[in-house]
């Protein structure tokens, strides 16, 4: 299997080099850049071509909130990966709307970061359970829908989509709903991309907590 190429954007050097260094002693891990700020990230990314960014929030200039959309314009199919000390509601679903697909503390162990990496390349949403937990707590406190909420079938999804956001819904990864469907991991990857065009979000973990929100399945 193919390494998973990563690049960290984390402005505190000191945390910086030490999971640099973490990754670059981690077998299936590659370290293609560390980088105190995004005043370039659109440049680097373009350049470094990784299949997963990990990005902390305050940072100089431009924040990781607002770097994950010029992650995403770069090329959709990135994983961002926020590892911040923030752990605010506002943030943490800023982050989500905006195209990150998992959201960890910087308390994390070094073993469940790494797990948390190679998780989220498979397909998950890891979270730090705290995390986890607000984002379960804000739909079960919702008392209603919002006005702009549309019925399922204005979404358009088709049969099969809907069985793949089930799949999501559920927790599998890519590769276990290809095998539960019948059909290559690739095949899904194609679905997810209309399925992110149709519900108008930019991650998997946002098209899951759009799917709970709205009963969609």
């Amino acid at each position: 299997m193919a390494d998973i190429n990563l690049i960290y954007y984390e402005d505190n050097r000191e945390l910086r080099e030490g999971l640099a260094f973490l990754v670059e002693a981690t077998p299936g891990l590659k370290l293609l850049g560390a980088f105190g700020n995004c005043h370039n990230l659109p440049e680097e990314v373009r350049t470094l071509r990784p299949d997963v960014v990990l990005m902390d929030i305050d940072l100089p200039g431009i924040s990781g909130i607002e770097a994950v959309p010029l992650v995403k314009a770069v090329s959709p199919t990135i994983q961002v990966l926020m590892l911040t000390v923030f752990d605010d509601e506002d943030k943490l679903f800023q982050a989500i709307r905006n195209g990150a697909s998992g959201y960890l503390l910087k308390h994390t162990s070094p073993s469940e970061l790494l797990a948390a990496i190679f998780d989220l390349h498979r397909g998950g949403s890891p979270m730090t359970a705290s995390i986890a937990r607000k984002v379960l707590l804000h739909f079960q406190n919702a008392q209603a829908p919002a006005p702009q909420q549309l019925p399922a079938e204005d979404y358009r999804l088709s049969t099969r989509e809907l069985d793949i956001v089930k799949g999501l819904v559920a927790g599998y990864s890519y590769k276990l709903i290809g095998a539960d469907l019948g059909i290559s991991i690739d095949t899904v990857r194609s679905h997810i991309r209309s399925i992110y065009d149709k519900l108008q979000v930019n991650s998997k973990t946002e098209a899951i907590l759009k799917a709970m929100r709205e009963k969609l399945v």
